[in-house]
């Protein structure tokens, strides 16, 4: 933007005395034109300056006479000009002193207020002041070519401009000579070109700095186009200016001459050696075993290579710091002895592009293959070594084909070979490209820098990497300081005046926490650059806020009133503060467990705000579906096109009320109505409660019981032709014990119920004396719904005796059909043995090897 575009929205009282003969509405015609023009740099009262002030006048009449072809107010305009020709086409250094004033009191104006001058006017002062260098540079050397031109009319005049003893004295003092003679003019022209060499040195530094800002995210002008057109002016007023000090050297003496040709030599090498540069930078965080591209440019090559046989070939080479610092030392002009890496494809031609008159190598394809590292200093770590790729060629230039070797070195680099690396890398990058002065020896940068400077990069590392025209707000300033300096009770004031160390950014562990600040830092930004870009840019999201803030700005808030901020103690997480208030007044801040980006590429942050009923308004009072909205994701319903029912995924949160409620016990369905259980009375109680209610008729045991697993073997046979007990599931056995003065409650376990299913090990806990009654109980008992475990079998009468051994078998047909009647079908000998066969399976047991055979009842009466 203009000066004039923030002047002219300035109250007009504060340039009541700036426009006098030049009138504010002359001004207001002119706008960013004048501006453009060199004012501030016509200082002198000579005939360069003077034809300056003369074209500049001239330029101005021909901008009015455009303008007034085209505006309404034509006959103002033309009144202007007239004025300015009558006042100034005499004097046009009193126009450039009246311009100069207007635009310095504008200029004071502004930075009264804003306290800087935007950047882009300092860029256009320091090409305005260039391009007035070069004009009296060129006139310089007008003045040298039409001076022999005068000796030959002067005739023997000629000697009279040679210099004396006393003034190639007065040459090496103070370097140059007074008056109209060609030494005079030689030292002055070649003293100038050296201060445009200097002004395109600057240049070429400040494009390279602001190339490595852009490694941080800062705004970069690529374009190399002018700089490469100023070295090529700056190199023809060489030539020129050489070919001239050369034809009269005679005139100028041998002493004269040799110094006059050493400085115009060394201005060449400045330019050729500077204007060799990276174009294309190398990734600053290089895997090993990774391709990777970069190419040069050599701002000179269209003007000054040579033909030649073999094309000029750009080799990379790895250096280590030392390395750099070595070659940096001196001057770029010395040959790599050895490099630290091995680089795959490192050598490409130099080529000239006749279209776009550039000359550049572009590397496609290199490789880093291995990297030998060198020894580091103190605790530093391998994310903190820093290399470089070295491009280097040689080149014979100009008409004399003079030998040049050119070197680049790229920005620093940070070689890792593995992905876990990569943050820790990224570090080092960052601080380094942030913080290394202009011209430095590599890589050296300062380990500590002020807390202000540290925001600058970090806000413009957040605007990058989000890419999102949205930064971090003071707020969020005062909430990093208060975490990297682990200080939450000091005030936003206090850390102005900070500095912060390389240890404090990525070295040292937040108190509390496994990770660096840097760490967390860059968690956030992946986190919103891959999942909460348009939230942040509609600027929905606080984020870097502490918990105990967020309590106190939603505490005075209605129910519901919500906030969304990064996690303090996660890397990569966002979360949902939410206010809840009680019945009775109370008031509870909630903070629900962070979303990862996985997370939210599940579920996005939006369609989970939106199933929280919960959440009503983004605070302060913005209604949530207001903010967010836009954010939703629109829900498919009914079939998709294959004719399948759509399904979606809702989040819900479990407050701390539902967590506090007792489980809730599932109830089994209940037990079939042809199954008896016997009720089990609840677990510790006395032995002789237990008896009766197994059996009310039931002796209590005389002394304690032992319990005893009974052991599972293949079938027997008895004597009697019927499997062995022992083939049944049967009961523990219950042994003697030593007598004790207490007993031991037995606990039961899930009732069972009768049928052919023997009975369980739990509700036998003993073996039945000879004599006592059978402890069965065949009334229809109510189920009981614990009974869950129990396999269900084929229903049929409850009738059954108990074994010699003391098991409950399965009653005989005979008996059965004895105590049913004969008018009742019953199962045959093949089906009751199939019945125990499975009911045996389901209970893990194995089944017996021979059919049970039921022998005569009336035959065996022991049964």
């Amino acid at each position: 933007m203009s000066l004039w575009s923030f002047v002219s929205h300035m109250p007009p009282e504060q340039f009541s005395g700036l426009f006098g003969e030049f009138p504010c509405d002359l001004r207001s015609l002119l706008a960013d034109w004048l501006e453009n023009q060199p004012w501030d740099f016509i200082t002198g009262t000579d005939s360069f300056c003077t034809s300056a002030a003369g074209a500049l006048l001239s330029a101005m009449v021909e901008k009015l006479r455009s303008l007034a072809s085209s505006n309404e107010q034509q006959c103002q305009v033309l009144q202007h000009i007239s004025n300015l020709e009558n006042t100034y086409r005499r004097d046009p250094l009193r126009l450039v002193a009246i311009v100069k004033g207007i635009l310095e009191g504008e200029r004071a104006a502004l930075l009264k207020r804003d306290r800087h001058l935007p950047l882009s006017f300092h860029r256009r002062q320091e090409e305005l002041k260039f391009g007035l260098d070069l004009q009296r540079l060129q006139h310089r050397v007008r003045e040298i070519q039409a001076l022999p031109e005068q000796w030959k009319q002067m005739g023997d005049g000629t000697r009279a401009c040679r210099p004396t003893k006393l003034q190639e004295s007065q040459l090496k003092t103070d370097g140059e000579l007074r008056g109209n003679d060609l030494p005079a003019l030689i030292l002055e022209a070649v003293k100038e070109l050296e201060g445009a060499k200097l002004q395109v040195l600057k240049r070429l530094h400040i494009w390279k700095r602001q190339q490595q800002l852009a490694g941080n995210g800062a705004v970069f002008e690529e374009n190399l186009a002018p700089l490469q057109k100023r070295c090529e002016n700056l190199v023809d007023v060489y030539f020129q200016l050489q070919h001239q000090v050369v034809a009269v050297g005679g005139e100028l003496g041998s002493d004269l001459l040799s110094r006059l040709l050493e400085r115009l030599n060394t201005v060449l090498s400045a330019l050729v050696e500077s204007s060799f540069l990276v174009e294309k930078q190398p990734p600053q965080v290089l895997k090993t075993q990774t391709k990777f591209q970069a190419s040069v440019r050599f701002l000179l090559g269209p003007r000054l290579l040579q033909a030649s046989a073999k094309p000029y070939v750009v080799k990379a080479d790895m250096v280590t710091e030392k390395q750099a610092r070595e070659l940096a030392l001196g001057g770029y002009g010395t040959p790599l002895s050895e490099s630290t890496g091995e680089i795959v494809h490192n050598t490409v031609a130099l080529e000239i592009n006749s279209t776009n008159i550039t000359s550049c190598a572009t590397f496609k394809n290199m490789l880093l293959k291995k990297i030998r590292r060198c020894e580091r200093k103190g605790s530093e770590s391998v994310t903190e070594e820093k290399c470089a790729v070295l491009f280097s060629t040689d080149v014979t230039l100009g008409p004399g084909n003079l030998p040049f070797h050119l070197q680049a070195l790229s920005l620093p680099i940070v070689v890792i070979v593995h992905g876990n690396q990569d943050n820790n890398a990224k570090a080092t990058v960052l601080w380094d490209n942030a913080f290394s002065e202009l011209e430095r020896v590599p890589f050296v940068v300062a380990e500590r820098v002020p807390w202000e400077k540290m925001c600058e990069t970090l806000n413009l590392r957040f605007m990058a990497e989000v890419q999102t025209s949205k930064g971090l707000l003071p707020e969020h300033y005062f909430f990093l300081a208060q975490k990297i300096f682990n200080n939450s009770s000091a005030s936003p004031e206090d850390f102005h005046n900070r500095s912060v160390s390389w240890a404090q950014f990525n070295k040292e562990i937040l108190p509390g926490r496994g990770f660096t600040f840097w760490q967390w830092f860059d968690g956030v930004l992946d986190l919103t650059k891959r999942c909460l870009k348009s939230y942040w840019s509609d600027r929905l999201i606080i984020g870097f806020i502490s918990k105990q803030y967020v309590s106190k700005l939603l505490g005075p808030k209605p129910d519901g009133t919500f906030l969304l901020r990064f996690s303090d103690s996660e890397i990569g997480g966002i979360t949902i503060a939410h206010v809840i208030r009680g019945k009775d007044g109370s008031v509870q801040v909630e903070n629900i467990q962070p979303f990862s980006a996985k997370d939210l590429h599940i579920r996005s942050l939006g369609d989970r705000i939106r199933d929280l009923a919960q959440l009503r308004n983004l605070y302060p009072d913005k209604p949530k579906d207001q903010a967010f909205g836009s954010h939703y994701n629109k829900e498919q319903m009914g079939k998709d096109g294959r004719g399948y029912v759509s399904t979606a995924i809702k989040m819900t949160v479990e407050s701390e009320r539902d967590q506090k409620l007792p489980p809730q016990e599932s109830v089994p369905p209940p037990a079939p109505a042809n199954m008896y259980s016997l009720p089990a009375p609840p677990p510790e109680q006395p032995m002789d409660h237990l008896c009766q209610v197994l059996a009310p008729n039931m002796r209590p045991p005389a002394f304690p019981a032992q319990m005893v697993l009974p052991q599972f073997h293949a079938p027997e046979e008895t004597s009697m032709g019927i499997p062995s007990a022992s083939n049944f599931h049967s009961p523990p056995t219950l042994l003697p014990a030593p007598v004790s003065t207490t007993t031991t409650p037995l606990p039961l376990g899930p009732n069972v119920a009768f049928g052919c299913q023997p009975l369980s090990p739990d509700l036998m806990p003993y073996r039945y004396l000879p004599g006592d009654p059978l402890p069965l109980v065949l009334e229809d008992l109510s189920p009981n719904p614990m009974d869950e475990e129990m396999p269900e079998i084929a229903p049929f009468s409850p009738t059954g005796h108990v074994s010699p051994f003391g098991t409950l078998l399965p009653a005989p047909p005979q008996l059965l059909a004895a105590s049913l009647g004969n008018n009742v079908d019953l199962p045959s000998e093949d089906e009751i043995t199939q019945l125990l066969y499975e009911a045996q399976m389901e209970e893990g047991l194995q089944p017996p090897t021979q059919p049970c055979s039921y022998g005569d009842p009336m035959a065996n009466p022991s049964w």
